[in-house]
């Protein structure tokens, strides 16, 4: 067989390519994204697609595994609250044909608004837990998944971390194996959710769960190595690697895969053959809480923490109390912070916004997020996908209330958002009478997570063609009278396409539509501006857009060729005139 160096997130897919996967939809988020970038590879063995949020691809996934065909959902972490309501009743009613979620978690919040321990949810849920340490696992447990959702006619979470979705290793790959198609047949009770069939659904699913941690009890995803009586290490996922690297053959391990339910039977065993037990795991105490409810003597978060990814380094620290050593260098590291990128259209809006210090903004899940910081500074709240709007709404009526209506609310969020969840925001903004500008930053793509299509870029997950839905026309569908979309890095009217919407008697709206330039399909006029020492008086204001492109050296502006896009914002900005664009 041959092997490839792979992605922890190229191994899934290609374990549920070769698992027989069918039907396949997922919404985008880091860390698992990559995961259905590499499945459209396989060619017409399987549908692939992005879809509008998580919840619906959840839902598409388990209408796959109900008409017979097995099929793959995947997001990040927080991606699962959104797909939570689907996925608790898919485990009540049982899966068809196999059904895995992938939930991929963010230990240090990398890229995410928290670091929520997604075991959780799969107690919560009941559903099953799978859990990888490496790209070989991924590949060969992701089968194993699919195996186990049909033997128990259930579905089956797969939990991968930032660290098994992005660290490569060796993969053995394998033939796909088409999986046996389930013909269709009309099932009420077990599919259709009524109180009745659900009360009967619960009864079944506790015995499932039982069957399952018997079959976890004795399943070879759980494996244990012993090297003595001394220290006995309990551990899952990234964890166990980490675990192997500080105590090699010093202590035994009892490595679970499979964490939901807990193989118990297996776990005290285990036990009962070491002097110490210690629990090594991320975030939360997920086993070690269970362990020691079922009377085992076990530690570990009063050593390793709750808080945040763990690492070789630190479990040596915390545990064996060995300090790692450091060479300590008198390089000073340059001040980095995030900024949006050179010739960013969302750059116009955000300044724009940020010159009146009275506007409040509510702002959403996207690399917008970063009109937040200085020298923009243009907004107020981020919560989630979707809540720019409803929080905006709800700051508002607050206002409102507190008898400060003056204040002006605008509520922020990318063309991918709103299609996400930010649609029903809008709906709400006009049903209960709010006083909140909604205002839509089109850049034609899903920008933050690498650039994945959305139903208003024009294509879908395969490269094909697909609808473009028309924000503006969903916009004047909900109600909204005054619709007006503008070029943000056109400053002039951005300034009055804001004033416009605060001066509308109708209930008005604002859709900034410029591309990414990072968009590879599309042809960019990129040029360069350049500034004019001679007219350049040294004041500073062309730094307040923000733009990593524009510098000062000298007492003077400079602007980097090699960065600038020649958006001319700053053109637009500067006073004196000193800033003109200039061809490549």
């Amino acid at each position: 067989m041959m092997k490839s160096l792979m992605s922890g997130n190229e191994a899934a897919a290609r374990g549920a390519f070769e698992a027989g996967v069918k039907v396949c939809s997922a919404y985008p988020g880091t860390p698992s994204t990559e995961v259905f970038e590499n499945l459209p590879q396989y060619g017409d063995d399987l549908y692939c697609e992005w879809a509008p949020n998580e919840k619906v691809a959840a839902e598409v996934a388990y209408g796959a595994s109900i008409a017979g065909a097995r099929s793959l959902c995947a997001m990040k972490h927080v991606g699962v609250n959104v797909a939570a309501d689907p996925l608790f009743t898919a485990a009540y009613n049982g899966a068809g044909a196999g059904f895995v979620i992938i939930t991929a978690d963010d230990p240090s919040m990398h890229s995410s608004q928290n670091e929520q321990d997604n075991r959780l949810y799969s107690k919560f849920a009941k559903i099953p837990m799978i859990e990888p340490s490496n790209s070989q696992e991924c590949k060969d447990f992701m089968i194993e998944a699919f195996k186990i959702s049909e033997m128990f006619e259930v579905p089956v979470f797969f939990r991968m971390t930032t660290r098994v979705c992005h660290s490569k290793s060796l993969v053995e790959e394998g033939k796909r194996t088409e999986a046996k198609v389930v013909e269709y047949r009309r099932n009420v009770p077990k599919f259709v959710s009524t109180p009745a069939n659900a009360r009967l659904h619960h009864v079944d699913l506790e015995k499932k769960l039982s069957q399952i941690e018997e079959y976890s009890n004795q399943s070879s995803l759980n494996s244990e190595e012993m090297n003595g009586s001394e220290l006995g290490i309990v551990t899952s996922s990234i964890s166990y690697e980490y675990a192997k690297e500080v105590f090699e053959d010093k202590a035994s391990y009892l490595k679970i895969s499979i964490c939901n339910p807990l193989p118990m039977a297996k776990i005290k065993d285990f036990a009962g053959k070491v002097k110490r037990l210690i629990v090594i795991e991320e975030l939360e105490p997920f086993m070690e809480d269970q362990m020691k409810a079922a009377g085992i003597k076990c530690e570990g978060k009063n050593m390793t923490g709750k808080l945040f990814e763990l690492n070789p380094e630190l479990i040596r620290e915390r545990i064996l109390g060995q300090k790692a050593e450091f060479i300590v260098s008198n390089v000073k590291p340059v001040g980095r912070p995030p900024a949006l990128c050179p010739g960013c259209p969302h750059r116009g809006f955000f300044y724009t916004l940020s010159r009146k210090s009275d506007y409040v903004i509510c702002g959403d899940i996207g690399c917008y997020t970063l009109g937040c910081a200085p020298p923009l500074g243009a907004m107020d709240s981020c919560v989630c996908m979707g809540g720019g709007f409803s929080v905006a709404h709800g700051m508002s009526k607050a206002f409102q209330m507190n008898r400060e209506s003056g204040r002006k609310v605008f509520g922020v969020m990318g063309d991918s958002t709103f299609f996400h969840s930010g649609m029903t925001g809008a709906v709400e903004i006009l049903y209960n009478k709010g006083a909140v500008i909604p205002c839509v930053l089109d850049n034609r793509i899903t920008g933050m997570t690498g650039h994945q299509d959305n139903p208003g870029s024009g294509y879908d997950l395969m490269g094909r063609e697909a609808l473009m839905i028309d924000i503006e026309k969903v916009l004047v569908a909900f109600g909204y009278e005054n619709v007006i979309t503008v070029d943000p890095q056109d400053l002039k009217a951005m300034q009055k396409a804001v004033d416009d919407a605060l001066g509308s008697d109708v209930p008005a709206a604002i859709i900034c539509k410029r591309p990414c330039l990072l968009i590879k399909r599309m042809k960019h006029d990129i040029s360069c501006c350049a500034v004019d020492s001679n007219k350049c008086r040294g004041c500073r204001s062309c730094l307040k857009i923000g733009c990593p492109a524009i510098a000062v050296r000298f007492k003077k502006a400079f602007i980097d060729p090699t960065l600038c896009t020649g958006c001319t914002v700053c053109a637009q900005v500067c006073p004196f005139d000193a800033i003109s664009k200039e061809a490549r």
